[in-house]
């Protein structure tokens, strides 16, 4: 038999399928080990035919399958060459996202246990009488698993001794085997399950995704609304009808609060699959989808490849965030692989937010989702108030201070109260930049093109990009000048400053600085939640997510941080993250009340994220996309290239440039085509670079394949090509 493998070399030049003997042990879906030159390396097996192209006489044998169950299914397969066609990627690339990464190479495996069960075959009563009464400890045992079925080797050594689990082992008696053992993540976080009685417009919603004709739905509802009994509830009836279910919220989101409702819910039936797992915590979460024994996959992005059969249902809650984006190879879009999951299973698929994508609204306004409201929040409690504070006018007032006259005042009366404060500052570190007032020189990243932040607690200054750390420095390196002041500020230094303000007050902080070990961030919400600090502060880290009773208070100290950025969705990302922070305040019975500082008080992005009003901001944006041509009135096309050596950059850059002229010389649809320099020049010594193009309103499949062949003529191996369309950022 003939059989079609992908090898698992991601390289151009080897992106295509080889064809290979194999007996009938080899099924389509299998990963195989394959001589390939004068090595031997794992492949996966995409297809089988009866016809090769080339000599059967000397096509190369397979030498082994590699696993006992079938690790590529046929939905996989076909999910494959659309992510090939629609995203540009390699097919090993696409096959690696499926599988967890130490699985390939053998580096993890299912972790074994021995277990100890009677032998069924011979009767309780002629074993017992056949050994000695002085034998206690044998005979105990076997009067115990007479009552019980396989039990842990270990508990029962430690119970009845090694040596009679042997010695019964010898008779006969008992059976000693191998069985897989579990690493189920976040066991200990199962609570006491909650019987929740929804509200009217819950159940509208539950019963419109079940019984709608419409497959797509946009689940569009304030924040603390209730979205996330809505999710539960129908993954419960897809359960019911033998079905399997996918969640995905944002990495930030999936916090203990998040993973407590899923347990307590679902116990053992739901798997868990983000980037905090151990290499075995993920492997055998992702076996117990493969097998069944999970229904419900909960987790990032990845998530969306989780190995579900019979998938009834796709949510994506808080559909905005960029982070559904993956903007490293291999490039891709979780809403567009959910798309296609959706239409394999004929399941529903549900976008949850309360500040949906400009282009999702847009699509839902069309009538390509069904739109469901949710107005109000839960029990009718009222949204936070949120007040703007000019700092402009605070700094005319001799306020030097990031902390607004207004904010010190509600933080403390917030403290005295015993409520608890969230400050949000999406920018880590103690400040952003070092610079010389004398000379002007800004210490900057050698290998990337920007500024290092200072990080007063380890006295280091960081790149952000590449995360190579340089040494403080008292005296400019160029002018030797002592006087080097500091950029804005970021999380660590307001930590500072509250600390010498309220010093009796204790203060979290919650950023990638304080959570990169595996628990930190959990410990983090667990300590707040248990009123142990009453601030904390943090990114965007904090903006969702999270549902503490007592925050009463929410800062936003600087609101105007993405407000300018040079990309046509700085206006949709500041109301987002200010409308979701904001949401974090008053989310019980007590009232809340936001205080956003700004140097732009009257700007209108500011002034409706402070209202809560997301028709009002859609109705502005949408009119300014029209006007501009931005999506979701066209395609945005960004190409980009990188390369130690700029000289290839540019001379890639510019073949492929004149290429994509001629195209659009022949084709009116693309209505514009620019080459640039990228914002932030080089990134890991890497040199960038890259083409813009729009399209008149969506792109078709023939003009993105023409665009991808383009693209993937390199004169240059060591220069990268990336083609993305609708980009998250432009940087």
């Amino acid at each position: 038999m003939i059989f079609e493998v992908i090898v698992d070399i991601s390289n151009s030049e080897v992106d295509r399928v080889f064809d290979y003997v194999g007996d009938e042990n080899i099924q389509v879906g299998c990963r195989v080990l394959v001589p390939f030159g004068n090595r031997k390396i794992e492949g996966f097996v995409i297809g089988q035919k009866d016809k090769t192209d080339y000599d059967v006489d000397k096509l190369k044998s397979i030498i082994k399958r590699l696993d006992d169950f079938v690790t590529i299914s046929p939905e996989m397969i076909q999910l494959m060459h659309f992510m090939v066609a629609r995203f540009n990627v390699r097919l090993i690339d696409a096959l690696r996202l499926f599988l967890p990464a130490q699985m390939r190479g053998g580096r993890i495996g299912e972790l074994k246990k021995n277990v100890v069960g009677i032998n069924r075959a011979i009767a309780i009563d002629k074993m017992l009488a056949s050994i000695k009464t002085s034998a206690k400890q044998q005979r105990a045992l076997l009067c115990y698993l007479d009552k019980n079925d396989f039990e842990d080797f270990t508990k029962l050594a430690n119970e009845f001794g090694n040596g009679a689990i042997r010695k019964l082992e010898e008779k006969g008696f008992v059976v000693v085997k191998q069985v897989s053992k579990s690493r189920i993540p976040y066991k200990n976080l199962a609570k006491k399950k909650t019987e929740f009685v929804h509200t009217l417009d819950q159940q509208n919603a539950i019963d419109t995704i079940i019984n709608g004709k419409k497959d797509s739905f946009l689940l569009f509802g304030v924040t603390g609304s209730g979205k996330t009994e809505i999710y539960m509830s129908v993954i419960d009836y897809y359960l019911s009808q033998n079905k399997t279910a996918i969640m995905l919220v944002p990495e930030i989101s999936l916090t203990p609060n998040m993973l407590k409702l899923f347990r307590s819910r679902y116990d053992d039936q739901v798997a868990i699959l983000h980037s905090g797992l151990s290499v075995g915590e993920r492997f055998d979460e992702w076996l117990r989808l493969k097998r069944g024994e999970a229904k419900i996959a909960l987790g990032a992005r990845s998530a969306v490849f989780a190995p579900l059969q019979n998938v009834g249902v796709i949510i994506i809650d808080e559909e905005h965030d960029s982070s559904y984006h993956s903007d490293s190879n291999p490039r891709y879009s979780t809403a567009e692989i959910a798309h296609f999951r959706r239409k394999y299973n004929d399941a529903k698929l549900v976008l949850g937010s309360a500040t949906p994508a400009v282009e999702t609204f847009f699509k839902a306004q069309q009538g390509e989702y069904q739109l469901i409201e949710l107005k109000n929040r839960i029990n009718k409690r009222p949204m936070p108030d949120v007040e703007i504070v000019d700092m402009g006018l605070e700094l005319r007032r001799g306020n030097k201070s990031f902390f607004s006259e207004r904010l010190l005042e509600e933080i403390k009366s917030s403290v005295k109260n015993g409520n608890q404060i969230i400050l949000f500052l999406n920018r880590r570190g103690f400040s952003s930049f070092v610079m010389c007032t004398k000379c002007g020189y800004t210490a900057k990243c050698y290998d990337c093109d920007v500024s290092l932040s200072y990080h007063a607690d380890e006295n280091l200054l960081k790149c952000h990009y590449c995360g190579k750390r340089y040494r403080m420095f008292d005296l400019c390196p160029e002018c030797k000048s002592p006087f080097i002041r500091q950029g804005k500020i970021g999380t660590e230094r307001v930590v500072n400053e509250l600390k010498k303000l309220f010093p009796d007050v204790n203060v979290l902080r919650m950023d990638v600085d304080t959570t990169q070990n595996k628990e930190a961030h959990s410990k983090i919400i667990e300590s707040f939640a248990n009123h142990e600090a009453q601030i904390l502060v943090g990114t965007q880290m904090v903006a969702k997510g999270h549902d503490f009773k007592d925050v009463t208070l929410v800062g936003i100290l600087d609101a105007d941080q993405s407000l300018h950025f040079e990309d046509y969705r700085a206006g949709e990302r500041t109301f987002q993250l200010l409308t979701q922070v904001s949401g974090r305040s008053g989310r019980d019975e007590k009232t809340g009340r936001v205080i956003l500082q700004t140097y732009s008080p009257k700007h209108v992005v500011l002034q409706l994220a402070s209202r809560q009003d997301y028709l009002s901001f859609y109705r502005k944006e949408i009119n300014v996309r029209e006007i501009t041509g931005f999506p979701p009135y066209s395609t945005l096309i960004r190409i980009l290239y990188s390369s130690e050596n700029e000289q290839n950059v540019i001379s890639t850059l510019n073949a492929q440039f004149a290429q994509l002229q001629e195209l659009r010389n022949g084709d009116e649809n693309i209505v514009f085509l620019t080459k640039m320099k990228s914002p932030i020049k080089k990134i890991e010594k890497k040199h960038r670079f890259q083409i813009l193009l729009r399209i008149k309103d969506e792109i078709s499949d023939d003009l993105l394949k023409k665009i991808f062949e383009i693209c993937d003529e390199k004169t240059y191996k060591d220069v990268s090509v990336f083609v993305e369309r609708n980009p998250q950022n432009l940087t």
